[in-house]
């Protein structure tokens, strides 16, 4: 302790005045307390007060431990009266002669219970160690004074290797059921009764004076549990063989009542424990690790003594669910392999699921049709439409449960998709999703009802849906950590098709930082992510650098249904980039699996609309026309068909250098309605651009930047004086791209977000660096800087 007088709580301050003030009093006082909440001192100060005062008194600590002819001896003195006597002691052990004695010195005057202290009093006596280290002292402590004491030379919140030491003097004189009820303790099981009964083979009055006896240690914090400091000192001065005793009789006994296992066993990984018991423990706790840490359960199934092939299924499902996909593979491989057997069914089931996140859904979709469960040939019907193929005949039943239910809408979902509308295909795969949520991390998917009904949301314009679906799915955690990432992706996707790039590349950059690696099928999303912002910010550096992972994404994941947008996107930034030929023939790929599903509209549509706008890029109206001729095709067969084939035909007219204002603005008004606010505002402002009606001009470049965020050039709200006075020389168009230009963007950057051209932006920072009097660009950019604060 750091302060020169101890620190008393106000009780004993109070017993100390009155001995003071009345010289001619005998003392007789009774003080007990758990071992280390100061006793001794309060001994020291009664002791020091007596002696200033003239008054002899019998000091007598750890009362506790004295016989029973002692004891009676000291009561004799205080039923005297003639001289004084004050008393230290542990509440445990209690004879009848301590009792005796207690109940004596309680008449006189209540005993003394000196309390542990609280935070600020740990501040108090520590106020070398700072604000936050007096907190962690008082957090491991419990504000026990003699442990208090003990860690009053911490620098940092680290409890050193020699104040561990310290407490074998606390430990190894305790008797043999106390140290086996503090490993029952720091197991978890201190107020289990019926397990510590069972423990210490006794009837719960005897647990009962064992505990006592625990607390009395002053180990204990409060509500029974070990204090931080004394666990750790337990677990590193116990012996390993009495732990590993304790926790695995204490894992047999929950067992048998079938409470939880998983806390009692983790210790005992990799601590050589194993025997029939020890197994069927980390067999349960596997399971009761699954839902929260699936890779915790397949470290504590890897550690079952004698493996069998139900065991490496399980194994495998829960490697799978981790993000281990290879050890998923060759476990799921191993059963598989072995010849006939109840579980290869089970096996094939997990198999093909990890492919289908590696992206290889034909040979998932084999493995899923191989299987004999029931959400398998769910799964199997999924796999089947991704892959170009119609099942034929009835969809198979399912059994009711959450995830049979929830595959059968699946199955149902995506097949309407194809063969139905596109309403009722979002309505069964939303239903889908909301079966699934109570399942919540703990189910094992090849895909989620919910990115399902994102990306048929996302392509048939009901982007609210596709967003509200993939928030309550991430808030579920909906198939689990497997499964994160995805709906991530998909999140980040919808903030990209809506302008919000810089929402998108945060989005990625998360994901990045988590330090996960990304699996084929998410890989491609995440690469078709960067590819479109790049495009979209007119980014032609990161697009090329961007480019190569591009062909090699799509090269790794063979073209799937499921992936038309991020193909989509390498189509036009291919376009871009003149290199055509190295997605040609993954498009030729795309629409005959479109031809062999019927051409849907729900997924032609998005592609052709792609299709277009790479065409539009590489120059090539021929080939636009055909998008157009295709996307007119679908008009009346969906709203979302209708708007982006009239988009379609405004962006053909517009190149062709007929702009009908009204229509473009119908046509990109519809577009934004439909969730795709970046394209409705690009086609506004390249019709801008592009007529010579001054009017129409101006009506587009504001219905650009409205639909795009911005406000409109006539809707800036008036400056205040001190801000007008600063901005005078600059008009608002000369605002909006000194902005850009502060930012980092080049003129042809400014030009795409503006809609206007290169050349244009050019002219603007000529007229302002001669306006302002610059005679560097260097200069100019600092006066710009200074100007927009």
């Amino acid at each position: 302790m750091t302060s020169d007088r101890p620190l008393l709580d106000a009780e004993t301050r109070r017993v100390l005045a009155g001995l003071a003030a009345a010289p001619g009093t005998v003392p007789r006082l009774g003080v007990v307390a758990p071992g280390g909440y100061g006793k001794t001192t309060v001994l020291r100060e009664v002791e020091r007060v007596c002696r200033d005062a003239g008054v002899g008194v019998a000091v007598v600590d750890d009362a506790h431990l004295l016989g029973d002819e002692e004891l009676r001896s000291l009561r004799s003195r205080v039923e005297r009266g003639d001289t004084g006597v004050v008393v230290a002691y542990r509440p445990w052990p209690r004879s009848r002669a301590l009792a005796a004695l207690a109940e004596s010195l309680g008449r006189v005057r209540p005993p003394l219970m000196p309390r542990a202290f609280t935070r600020e009093q740990v501040r108090a006596v520590l106020p070398a160690a700072g604000r936050a280290l007096a907190d962690f002292v008082h957090q491991q402590t419990g504000g026990v004074p003699r442990f208090v004491a003990r860690l009053a030379g911490l620098t940092s919140p680290d409890v050193p290797a020699e104040v561990i030491a310290s407490f074998r003097a606390d430990l190894d004189w305790l008797e043999p059921d106390v140290q086996k009820f503090l490993l029952a303790a720091e197991a978890g099981a201190a107020l289990r009764l019926d397990l510590l009964g069972a423990l210490l083979d006794k009837d719960s009055d005897a647990v009962g004076e064992v505990i006592e006896a625990g607390r009395a240690t002053g180990l204990l914090a409060a509500d029974g549990t070990l204090l931080p400091v004394a666990r750790t000192a337990v677990v590193a001065l116990s012996r390993t063989d009495r732990r590993i005793a304790v926790r695995q009789r204490l894992a047999e006994l929950q067992l048998r009542s079938g409470g939880p296992v998983l806390d009692l066993v983790r210790p005992l990984l990799g601590a050589g424990a194993g025997g029939p018991v020890v197994s069927a423990a980390f067999q349960a706790a596997a399971s009761e690790a699954l839902p929260t840490d699936p890779a915790l359960s397949a470290r504590l199934l890897a550690a079952v003594g004698t493996p069998t092939a139900a065991l490496a299924v399980r194994r495998a499902a829960a490697s799978a669910m981790s993000g281990d996909l290879d050890a998923a593979l060759r476990l799921a491989d191993q059963v598989i392999s072995a010849g006939e057997g109840e579980h290869r069914g089970a096996a094939a089931e997990v198999a093909a699921i990890a492919l289908a996140h590696r992206g290889q859904l034909a040979r998932s979709t084999e493995l899923h049709r191989w299987s004999p469960s029931a959400a398998s040939a769910a799964f199997a019907v999924v796999g089947l439409v991704g892959t170009g193929r119609l099942p034929t005949g009835t969809l198979p039943t399912a059994p009711p449960t959450l995830l049979d239910g929830g595959a059968s809408l699946m199955a149902q979902g995506v097949l309407e998709s194809v063969t139905g509308t596109p309403t009722t295909a979002l309505s069964t795969l939303v239903r889908a999703a909301g079966l699934l949520e109570p399942a919540g991390r703990s189910v094992l998917l090849p895909d989620t009802p919910a990115a399902l009904a994102a990306l048929v949301a996302v392509q048939c314009g009901e982007l609210p849906v596709a967003e509200s679906v993939l928030d309550r799915a991430l808030s579920t955690a909906l198939g689990g950590t497997l499964m994160t990432v995805r709906h991530r992706l998909l999140r980040a996707w919808l903030a990209m098709v809506r302008g919000d790039l810089v929402g998108a590349r945060e989005a990625l950059v998360a994901l990045r930082k988590a330090g996960r690696p990304l699996e084929a099928r998410d890989w491609i999303f995440a690469v078709a992510l960067e590819v479109g912002i790049a495009r979209r910010n007119s980014d032609l550096a990161a697009l090329k650098r961007t480019w190569e992972q591009a062909c090699e994404a799509v090269l790794r994941h063979p073209v799937d249904l499921y992936t038309f947008l991020p193909l989509g996107e390498f189509a036009a930034a291919a376009a871009r980039l003149r290199d055509q030929h190295r997605v040609a023939p993954h498009l030729v790929t795309a629409r005959t699996l479109l031809r062999q599903l019927g051409d849907p509209p729900l997924w032609a549509v998005p592609l052709h609309w792609s299709g277009l706008h790479a065409a539009i890029i590489a120059e090539e109206t021929s080939v636009a026309e055909e998008h157009a001729a295709a996307l007119a095709a679908c008009r009346d067969r969906s709203r979302y068909g209708a708007l982006v084939s009239s988009a379609a035909e405004s962006w053909l007219d517009v190149l062709a250098g007929e702009v009908d204002a009204d229509r473009v603005e119908e046509a990109a008004r519809g577009l934004h309605a439909a969730g795709q606010w970046w394209d409705a505002a690009r086609l506004a402002g390249q019709a801008a651009i592009r007529t010579s009606d001054r009017q129409a001009m101006v009506r587009l470049l504001d219905c650009a930047r409205l639909l795009q965020g911005r406000p409109a050039g006539g809707a800036r709200k008036p400056a205040e004086p001190a801000e007008a006075a600063a901005t005078g020389q600059l008009s608002d168009r000369e605002r909006e791209v000194a902005e850009l230009v502060v930012g980092g963007l080049t003129y042809k950057q400014v030009g795409d977000r503006l809609f206007i051209s290169a050349k244009t932006v050019e002219h603007h920072v000529a007229r302002m660096r001669q306006r302002l009097g610059c005679g560097s660009r260097a200069e100019l950019l600092d006066q710009l800087r200074q100007i927009l604060g």
